[in-house]
């Protein structure tokens, strides 16, 4: 029996290098690929698969290369597709110092080596009224380190209505026992009391709050308020942590005209929560925030201190770029401006506004379709069951192969598909990327 001799290695990869996807990957890559696919097909005794397999392989790589998205879903914080964009600003100040040297741990006034976080802990003093602040890679880490540093290797009290799990099977008890913290759960799924709290608080060393992130307790439900909580924390000699997850800082939104948007009332503002008594505030850079990845701790000084003294601190801190990103989003709600934040201006972007753009695209793509009442998703997370009404455009027309030949565009546009309807939310898209919808769409 014979078999078909497969291709040299360096003579295929040098063939897919030509062609298709395989351009935009480096020839070191596409070699490796293509030995694997020839070593697979000379182990089903048949080379001519050989490039085929290889074909695959070199396209699922491409497939994941890191590229811009068009985000077409609605959902402004979509964690698939990296969360917040930055504003223009932060992004230039992150490429600044990406792309050469910066005053990471240098003070420039002394000539002598300087705190990593001192800019950062000014900011987020003037923005959100705490004695000081610490940044560190993800919300996750933040409070990692707080466990660690205000709790372990003792007790934490945590309502049992608060043991969450988010996205990527990130679980609150598992966490905490990694923190080396003791989880004592009190109160049960639906209702805790202050007396739960208060009839544990001997041997604990921490009490701990965390917000829903994604999800909520409705109906014979009952929980006790960050004030109340931040009483019976300090009547016990207690550091009372609270993570409010999202980032919003203040729940007045002074950088927005009028008041709070509506689907904004449940959320727990930075600044309130820091008035309500809680000694180390945790929340999110890249969620309400706007800003990069990034997890901050505010909150009185000889607490956060602490945090910045731990050891773990030196494993969870940010880099040079992602704190000059942070930097730039901060001062931007210092001097006013945080409506200019990219998050903020997508979810206040108009009715009006939005009806207008998608009557353009369906002139620009004549395609047939409707525009309808449809609903936004702050994402993330954030905001858990609230919706920002927005229109968007309902095409029923060959839908599965329209939302295919618009992911296939350069740069890729996500939709979402719903009952057999491709919708088109302008919400979270630039409008300078409305003519390539359009024509990808046509």
């Amino acid at each position: 029996m014979t078999t078909t001799r497969p291709p040299s290695v360096d003579a295929l990869a040098r063939t897919l290098a030509r062609d298709g996807p395989g351009q935009a990957l480096p020839f070191a890559l596409l070699v490796a690929l293509t030995r694997k696919a020839i070593d697979a097909a000379r182990a089903a005794g048949n080379g001519a698969q050989a490039e085929a397999l290889a074909r695959k392989l070199v396209t699922a790589a491409a497939a994941g290369v890191p590229q811009r998205i068009v985000n077409a879903t609605g959902v402004l914080l979509h964690t698939n597709l990296g969360r917040a964009p930055l504003h223009p600003d932060a992004a230039r100040r992150a490429a600044e110092v990406a792309t050469g040297y910066g005053n990471v741990e240098f003070d420039l006034a002394s000539g002598k080596r300087g705190g990593r976080h001192h800019y950062v802990d000014q900011l987020l003093q003037a923005v959100t009224g705490a004695e000081a602040g610490i940044a560190v890679n993800n919300n996750a880490a933040a409070l990692l380190l707080s466990l660690g540093a205000l709790a372990a290797p003792n007790g934490v009290l945590v309502s049992r209505g608060e043991l969450i799990e988010i996205g990527g099977s990130f679980r609150l008890p598992e966490l905490m026992a990694a923190s080396g913290a003791v989880l004592i759960e009190v109160g049960t799924t639906n209702r805790t009391r202050a007396a739960d709290y208060e009839r544990r608080v001997e041997g604990a060393a921490a009490v701990l709050k965390v917000h829903p992130s994604n999800y909520r307790v409705e109906g014979f439900a009952e929980e006790v308020g960050y004030g109340e909580l931040a009483d019976i924390a300090a009547g016990a000699g207690l550091p009372f942590i609270a993570d409010v997850g999202s980032g919003l800082l203040d729940a007045r939104t002074p950088w927005l005209s009028g008041p709070p948007p509506s689907w904004l009332a449940s959320e727990p503002g930075v600044r309130q929560t820091l008035e309500a008594g809680a000694d180390v505030v945790l929340f999110s850079g890249d969620k309400l925030l706007g800003g990069p990845q990034a997890g901050l701790a505010v909150g009185k000084r000889a607490v956060v201190d602490r945090m910045a003294e731990h050891p773990t601190m030196r494993a969870l801190r940010l880099d040079g770029p992602q704190l000059a990103a942070l930097a730039a989003t901060l001062e931007l709600y210092a001097d006013g401006r945080g409506a200019e934040i990219p998050f903020w201006a997508m979810a206040a972007c108009s009715d009006a506004e939005l009806r207008t753009r998608l009557q353009g695209l369906m002139a620009a793509a004549a395609v047939g379709g409707e525009i309808v009442a449809g609903a936004s998703l702050p994402g993330a997370g954030s905001v858990p069951g609230e919706e920002i009404p927005s229109p968007v455009l309902a095409v029923t027309t060959a839908v599965d192969a329209r939302w295919r030949r618009l992911l296939d565009a350069t740069p890729a546009v996500l939709t979402r598909r719903q009952e057999h309807v491709l919708l088109i939310d302008l919400r979270a898209v630039d409008p300078a990327d409305d003519a390539h919808i359009a024509a990808a769409l046509a």
